[in-house]
Order: C-alpha cells, then sequence, then structure tokens
C-alpha cells in the first residue's frame, strides 16, 4: 500500500469528519439499560500475508472507542493467531491506549488460518459474560468450513452475530466467510489494501452497534456511505 497521497487524504478527511461524526452519535441509545459497556471480541489474521493490515488495524481501533463512546463505552478484547498453532487473547481493554499498547511490537508469522479456534474461543467468553459480536478480518481460510459455519450458527444462536471483513478477493475465504455470517446473523463485506477509508467507517459501524444495538446502527447508517448501508441491510434481513 502506498503510503503517499492516499494515506494523507485518508487523514485530513478522518480530522475534518471526527466531530460530525460524534456529533450524529451523541445521542444515541446504550445497548442495554443494565450494562453501560458494549464487549466486542476483535479477532485478526496475524500471519504474514497480514502484517500491512495488522499496522492498520491497530491505528483503526482507536476509532472504535471513539464512535463507541458517546453510544455508551465499548470493552474490546483481542484475539489473534499466528505462525503454526499460535493462539493469544488480550485482556478487555476499555480504552484504546490499553490495547494499542498490547498491540504494538506484535509480528505477524507465517502460518495456517485458526478461525475455528476464534470461533470456540467467542463461544467460552460469552458464556462467563455477554459479548455483543465478534469481528473478524482476514483474507484466507484453511479449514473445515462445516465446522465454521457450525460454530457460526451457535453464535447466532446466542445472538453474537460475527461481522466479517475479507481483504482480497480469494474465492474459498469468501464463500466461508459469507455463510459465517449469514448463519451468526452478521455481515460480511470486502475490502482491499486501496480501501482503508471503508474499512474505518465499517470498524466505526460496528462498534456503534456493539454499544448502542440495531437501532443505533440504523440511525448512524442514514448519512453513512453505502458499505455501511449494506451492512445494516445485512442485520436486518
Amino acid at each position: 500500500m502506498s503510503k503517499s497521497g492516499k494515506d494523507i487524504s485518508s487523514k485530513v478527511a478522518n480530522s475534518t469528519q471526527v466531530s460530525a461524526f460524534l456529533n450524529k452519535v451523541a445521542a444515541l441509545p446504550k445497548v442495554n439499560s443494565g450494562q453501560s459497556l458494549g464487549r466486542l471480541l476483535f479477532a485478526l489474521d496475524a500471519s504474514a500475508s497480514r502484517e500491512q493490515t495488522w499496522d492498520q488495524a491497530s491505528q483503526l481501533q482507536a476509532e472504535m472507542f471513539l464512535a463507541a463512546g458517546a453510544a455508551g463505552g465499548l470493552l474490546v478484547q483481542l484475539t489473534y493467531f499466528r505462525g503454526f498453532g499460535e493462539f493469544y487473547k488480550t485482556q478487555w481493554c476499555r480504552n484504546s491506549a490499553d490495547l494499542l499498547g498490547l498491540m504494538t511490537g506484535i509480528q505477524c508469522r507465517a502460518g495456517t488460518t485458526q478461525i475455528e479456534r476464534v470461533l470456540r474461543h467467542g463461544l467460552q467468553e460469552h458464556k462467563q459474560q455477554k459479548i455483543h459480536c465478534i469481528v473478524y478480518v482476514g483474507d484466507a481460510m484453511e479449514e473445515n468450513s462445516d465446522v465454521l459455519c457450525q460454530l457460526a450458527g451457535q453464535l447466532g444462536i446466542l445472538n453474537v452475530p460475527i461481522f466479517v471483513f475479507q481483504e482480497g478477493a480469494d474465492p474459498v475465504a469468501r464463500k466461508a466467510f459469507m455463510e459465517m455470517a449469514r448463519l451468526s446473523k452478521g455481515a460480511y463485506s470486502q475490502f482491499d489494501s486501496s480501501s482503508a477509508a471503508q474499512l474505518r467507517a465499517l470498524l466505526r459501524a460496528v462498534a456503534i452497534f456493539a454499544s448502542g444495538g440495531l437501532k443505533a446502527l440504523e440511525q448512524h447508517s442514514q448519512q453513512a456511505d453505502e458499505a455501511v448501508k449494506r451492512l445494516t441491510q445485512q442485520l436486518r434481513s
């Protein structure tokens, strides 16, 4: 990804839009009257091909907290896999500085996907305390898709939607990711190295959903871009 005009224009656009964005979400309802903070499991493929996206995610996660703050607040746990059998989780974080500190210095390593472990971990976390959604960012799927879909269905029954963001256009991954999103009552979207702004908008939208629920996301999507509107429509269906 070029570090030239795209990054600069993205930062300029973001700085001029943040104030307006926060004004839109300031009046949105909290996700639950009995719980002030939404809980979002943020899962990343940290294999070697993901290094660039890891850097993007490290920056964009701060905006997730920012967007969710006015809608009730957010707790985020980072889960990631890399190498051969390496699987990690962080503690639940309630501010971006804590999560960024945990993400900084982590190196991506070559290996195969471990999406099944992500989904099983999500189920286990939900048993301990409700989580409101799972975000998964990756580009490949090298596992048994039937097992992944079964686990996604279990999460759907528990009202834990999976938001899957696929980088690139691998057809095998696309088919599995779309089914995971559908069965969990979540949503799927695709992005590439030139669409960091789109990923930013989508992650903001998911943070609003986790902290304010579908009603909050629907209100936000009225003035959001088409990618966010499509994501919201998937949740309604």
